[in-house]
C-alpha cells in the first residue's frame, strides 16, 4: 500500500513539474484589457476608447437636424422660383441659417421671409439672398464687398463661393456678434469691419462684386468707384418705408449699366455709426 501511494505521489509530482516547464504559445493567451483602458459609455455599456487616424475616420458625424428643412427651403422657395446657379444652390444648402437667427425664431429659420435680429435690423428672406447672390455671377477667385453684415448669413453664403469677403456693419454689437459667429463656423475668408458702409472699404478695392443689403435713397458714389472694371453690384434703392427697387449695376470702364431685378423692401441704409 505504501509502495502504491509512493508511486501515485511520484506521478503527481512529475505531472506538476511537467506543467510548470511546458511552454505556453502566445496564440492561446486570452486578451486582457487593463482597467484604465476601459470606460463606461452611455447607458452603462463598457467601451474601449480608440485613438489615431483609424478611430477618427470611423467616427460618425452628428446628424444635422435641420438638413431636411434646408433642402425643402432650396427646393420649394429657391429652385422653384428660378434660381439655377449650382454654386449658389450648394451654398444655400450648406450654410446653417438657423445659427444666424435669434433662438426664439429658430423654428422659422428656413421659412421664406425676413426675421428680426435686433437693433431694428433683419436677416433677409432666403430667396432674396439667393437672387442677389446669383445676380453677381461670382467666380471662385472673386473678392466681394458686402455692405450691411447683419447676422453674417449673407457673408457666409458668399464665403462658400468666393475666396474673400469683406463685410461692413454700422452697428457695433451686430458686427461683433457676426464676426464671432463666422469665426466659430470656420469662415476664415470673411473680414468684418464696424464702420459706415456708404464709403465702402477703399484699401481692399477694387471689388469684383459688391452687394448691399440695406437700402439707400441713391447709389453711393464711393461704391461705384470701388467696383472693378467688369464688376457687378446688386443694391436696393428707394425711400424709407416706400417702394424700393433692386438694381444690378455693371461697370464697363467708366460706363455703368443698370438693370432692374424687381421691387423689394429692405431696412434703410443708415449713416450713424453705433457702438451698441
Amino acid at each position: 500500500m505504501r509502495r502504491l501511494m509512493s508511486s501515485a505521489l511520484l506521478s503527481v509530482l512529475l505531472l506538476i513539474t511537467a506543467c510548470r516547464q511546458a511552454p505556453v504559445s502566445p496564440e492561446t493567451l486570452e486578451p486582457t484589457t487593463p482597467p484604465e483602458a476601459t470606460g463606461m459609455g452611455e447607458g452603462g455599456a463598457t467601451t474601449t476608447p480608440e485613438s489615431g487616424p483609424a478611430a477618427e475616420s470611423d467616427a460618425t458625424p452628428t446628424p444635422d437636424p435641420f438638413a431636411d428643412e434646408r433642402q425643402r427651403m432650396v427646393d420649394f422657395t429657391i429652385v422653384a422660383r428660378g434660381i439655377k446657379d449650382p454654386a449658389v444652390l450648394q451654398a444655400m444648402l450648406d450654410v446653417p441659417r438657423h445659427l444666424f437667427v435669434p433662438p426664439e425664431y429658430i423654428d422659422q429659420a428656413y421659412e421664406d421671409h425676413p426675421l428680426p435680429i435686433g437693433y431694428g435690423q433683419t436677416i433677409s428672406q432666403p430667396y432674396i439672398v439667393a437672387l442677389m447672390t446669383e445676380s453677381l455671377e461670382l467666380e471662385p477667385d472673386d473678392v466681394v464687398l458686402e455692405v450691411g453684415t447683419g447676422s453674417g448669413y449673407q457673408a457666409a453664403v458668399l464665403a462658400e463661393i468666393v475666396d474673400q469677403v469683406y463685410t461692413i456693419e454700422i452697428i457695433g454689437a451686430l458686427a461683433e456678434q457676426a464676426a464671432a459667429r463666422l469665426e466659430e463656423l470656420g469662415y476664415d475668408n470673411v473680414e468684418v469691419r464696424h464702420a459706415d458702409g456708404y464709403y465702402g472699404w477703399e484699401e481692399h478695392a477694387p471689388f469684383d462684386a459688391i452687394i448691399v443689403t440695406a437700402a439707400p435713397d441713391h447709389v453711393p458714389p464711393p461704391l461705384r468707384a470701388q467696383l472693378a472694371d467688369g464688376g457687378r453690384m446688386v443694391i436696393p434703392v428707394g425711400p424709407v418705408g416706400g417702394y424700393q427697387e433692386l438694381w444690378l449695376i455693371e461697370r464697363h470702364g467708366d460706363e455703368f449699366t443698370t438693370t432692374s431685378l424687381g421691387g423689394v423692401r429692405f431696412v434703410p441704409l443708415t449713416r450713424e455709426v453705433r457702438d451698441e
